[in-house]
C-alpha cells in the first residue's frame, strides 16, 4: 500500500483497510488494477481450533476463581490460589502437546514462553516461597522447561554402549547442573563399573554428589542448620579441587569445579544451560542456596550480563523474565501486553494476581484498574468470533465497573443469524434486566419474522419485547389473512395469548374474535353471542372488519337457546346500530346486495324478538 491513499473501518474485531481514489501530491500516475481490500484482525489466535480448547477450559478456571470466598484470610486461599495457577498451566500444556502433534511450531513457542513466564510468576508472586524452598521451586522451574536433558539421557542409556556414546558425559554434566545428584551418579556408575583402576576417584565423586545437602522444608532442620551443612559440604569439594584429586579425568575434574560454584567452568558448558536463566539456578544452587527473594534482581541480571554476548541485546523474553526476578509485576505485565499476540495470558495472570492482593495499589489514569482493563480487552476480543462470544459473558459480569456496560454494547453487536442464537442473547439480557437490549433484540427479530410472512413467530417477538404498535400491526395482518382464507393460522399461539392479549385493542379484539370462533364451533352460541356483542360495543375492531362481524352474528339469531334467554332484541339492536355505521362509511368494496339481505334479517329478527319479549305466557 505503499504511495497509495487509504481509508480503513473499525469492526469488533478487526480493521477494513481498503485503497481510495484520493491522489498524493508528487505521486505517480495511477496504477491500474482492482484496488485491493485487506481485512487486519487483532486477535487471529482466536481462530485456532486447538487455542479455542485453552480459551474454553481458561474460561472454567476464571469462573471458579471468582467464586473463592472473598471473606476467608489470603493465608488460607493461598492454597487455592496455587492449585488455580498450576490448573491454568495444565490446560497451556495440553494445548502445546496437540499443537506439537500438527503442525503449529509458532504457537508452541509461544505457549512454551507463556508457560515459562507463568511458572516463575507462581513461584516468585503467588506461592511466593521464602528462602532455602525458593530454589527448590526455581529448580523445578528449569528442569520442566529444560526437556532435552531426559530424552539425551535415555539416547544414552538405550545405546549399545552408554559409556562410549558421544553425549555420555554431557548428560552426566546437564544432570549435575540441575541438581539431579541421583541420576548423575546412576549414570556415573556405568564408567566406574569399566575402570577398574579409576574406580577410587570415581567413588569419591559419587561421595560428594551423594553427601550434597538438599533443604527440606517438611523437616525439623532449621536454614540455618541447612546453611552450616551445606558449606562444611562445599568446603570438602574445594579440598578435593585443591587436592588434585580429580586432575587425571578432565571430566570429573570439571564437574567438581561446577559443585564448587566456578562460574567459568558453568560458562564454558552454555549449550547445556541453554539459557541465562538456567546458568543464574544452576550458579545459585552451589554458590548460595539459600538466597533470599530479596536478593534474586542482582543475581539475575549478573547472570544474564555473564551469560549473553555483550553484542546481542536480550529478547523480550529475557526482559519479561528478568522484570519478574526483580519482582516488578506491573513491568511483567506490560512487558507481556507488548510482546504477546493476545490478552489470554496478561488477562488471567493479572486476574490471579489481582486477588492474591498484588496489585492494589496499581490503577489506571481512566478509571478502571488494571485487571478490569485488561479483563475487558480479552473479553472484547471473544466477541468478534462466532462462538467464544459466549464465553466472554462471564468476564464482562466480573468486571464491577464497566463490565455491563460493555456487555450491552457488544451485545448489540452480535449477529442475529438465528431464532436460536437470538434466544441466546435474549436469555443473557433478560438474566440481567437489560430491557433496552431485550426490546431491541425483540424488534428486530419480529421484523425479520414478519418480511419472511411467519405471522405466528412475528407476534411472539412484538409481545415479548411489548412492542404495542407493531404487536397491532401484526393482528391487523392476522385478520387481513382471515378474511382471505377464511381461517386462523398459527391457532396455538393465538388461543394462548392469555394476559399478553391486553398489550394493544386489535390484539385483544384478534384473541377474543378466535375465542368466539371457539366457542361457536364448540356450539356454545349464548356465550359465543354475549361475546360478540361486546366485541360490538367496545368498538375495537377495524371498521374493516365490521362487515365481517356482521355476517358472523346472523346464525345467531336463529339459534333457540338465544331466543330462550331473551337476548336477541339487545343483539338485533347492536347489529341494526352496526350496520348503520357500515351504512354510514360504506366504501366500493362492500356490495349493495349483501347490505339489503342483512337489512332485511335484521328487521326480521328484531320484529320476532319484539314479538317474543313482548308476549306474555298465560
Amino acid at each position: 500500500l505503499r504511495q497509495r491513499h487509504v481509508g480503513f473501518e473499525w469492526g469488533t474485531g478487526d480493521i477494513l483497510v481498503y485503497e481510495t481514489n484520493f491522489k498524493l501530491q508528487g505521486a505517480g500516475s495511477a496504477r491500474s488494477g482492482t484496488p485491493s481490500v485487506h481485512v487486519v484482525r487483532k486477535d487471529e489466535d482466536i481462530y485456532s481450533p486447538i487455542l479455542r480448547k485453552l480459551f474454553n477450559e481458561s474460561h472454567h478456571i476464571f469462573v471458579g476463581l471468582q467464586n473463592i470466598q472473598e471473606d476467608l484470610p489470603s493465608k488460607n486461599k493461598k492454597p487455592q490460589f496455587v492449585s488455580i495457577s498450576k490448573n491454568y498451566r495444565s490446560v497451556i500444556r495440553a494445548c502445546m502437546e496437540e499443537l506439537q502433534q500438527g503442525a503449529g511450531a509458532c504457537c508452541v513457542s509461544i505457549l512454551l514462553a507463556i508457560e515459562l513466564i507463568w511458572n516463575l510468576c507462581e513461584v516468585l508472586f503467588i506461592d511466593a516461597a521464602p528462602a532455602g524452598v525458593l530454589l527448590l521451586h526455581l529448580l523445578d522451574w528449569v528442569r520442566l522447561h529444560k526437556a532435552d536433558v531426559d530424552e539425551r539421557a535415555r539416547e544414552v542409556l538405550q545405546s549399545e554402549s552408554p559409556t562410549h556414546h558421544h553425549a555420555y558425559w554431557e548428560v552426566v554434566i546437564s544432570f549435575v547442573l540441575q541438581g539431579r545428584m541421583d541420576e548423575a551418579r546412576q549414570v556415573l556408575v556405568k564408567q566406574a563399573n569399566l575402570q577398574p583402576a579409576s574406580r577410587p576417584i570415581y567413588q569419591l565423586m559419587d561421595s560428594l554428589l551423594q553427601k550434597m545437602p538438599i533443604f527440606n522444608p517438611g523437616g525439623t532442620q532449621t536454614l540455618t542448620e541447612f546453611d552450616v551443612k551445606w558449606r562444611h559440604w562445599h568446603e570438602e569439594c574445594d579440598r578435593c579441587l585443591q587436592d588434585n584429586s580429580f586432575a587425571s579425568n578432565r571430566h570429573l575434574e570439571t564437574i567438581c569445579k561446577i559443585l564448587v560454584g566456578d562460574e567459568d567452568t558453568m560458562l564454558e558448558h552454555k549449550e547445556l544451560l541453554g539459557t541465562w536463566y538456567h546458568f543464574l539456578v544452576s550458579r545459585l544452587l552451589y554458590f548460595h542456596p539459600t538466597v533470599k527473594p530479596s536478593e534474586l534482581h542482582y543475581y539475575a541480571q549478573s547472570s544474564m550480563d555473564m551469560f549473553l554476548d555483550f553484542r546481542s541485546a536480550p529478547e523480550p523474553l529475557d526482559s519479561i523474565l528478568l522484570a519478574a526476578f526483580e519482582f516488578d509485576i506491573h513491568q511483567v505485565i506490560k512487558d507481556c501486553s507488548i510482546a504477546l499476540n493476545n490478552w489470554w495470558f496478561v488477562a488471567h495472570l493479572t486476574d490471579l494476581l489481582d486477588h492474591c492482593k498484588l496489585l492494589q495499589s496499581h490503577n489506571l489514569h481512566f478509571g478502571s484498574n488494571l485487571r478490569e482493563f485488561l479483563v475487558l480487552e480479552y473479553a472484547s476480543g471473544l466477541f468478534s468470533h462466532h462462538s467464544l462470544w459466549q464465553l466472554a459473558v462471564d468476564y464482562f459480569d466480573h468486571c464491577p465497573e464497566f463490565g455491563r456496560v460493555y456487555l450491552e454494547l457488544q451485545l448489540e453487536r452480535v449477529p442475529l443469524e438465528t431464532e436460536r442464537k437470538a434466544l441466546k442473547v435474549l436469555r443473557i439480557c433478560e438474566q440481567r434486566q437489560m430491557n433496552e437490549q431485550v426490546r431491541s433484540i425483540c424488534k428486530i427479530m419480529a421484523k425479520r419474522a414478519l418480511s419472511n410472512n411467519r405471522l405466528g413467530s412475528a407476534l411472539s417477538w412484538s409481545i415479548r419485547a411489548k412492542d404495542a404498535a407493531f404487536a397491532t400491526l401484526i393482528s391487523e395482518r392476522f385478520l387481513q389473512d382471515y378474511c382471505k382464507r377464511g381461517s386462523f393460522s398459527d391457532l396455538d399461539l393465538i388461543d394462548n395469548l392469555g394476559p399478553a392479549m391486553l398489550l394493544s385493542d386489535r390484539l385483544t379484539f384478534l384473541g377474543k374474535y378466535r375465542e368466539f370462533h371457539r366457542l361457536y364451533g364448540e356450539k356454545r352460541f349464548t356465550e359465543a353471542a354475549k361475546l360478540l356483542l361486546s366485541l360490538m360495543t367496545a368498538k375495537i375492531a377495524p371498521r374493516s372488519f365490521w362487515m365481517t362481524l356482521l355476517v358472523d352474528a346472523l346464525p345467531l339469531l336463529e339459534q333457540k337457546e338465544v331466543l330462550e334467554e331473551l337476548f336477541i332484541s339487545k343483539l338485533s339492536v347492536s347489529l341494526s346500530l352496526s350496520l348503520s355505521a357500515v351504512c354510514l362509511f360504506q366504501d366500493e368494496d362492500i356490495e349493495s346486495t349483501k347490505l339489503e339481505l342483512l337489512r332485511l334479517a335484521l328487521a326480521r329478527n328484531l320484529a320476532m324478538a319484539i314479538v317474543k319479549e313482548g308476549t306474555v305466557e298465560a
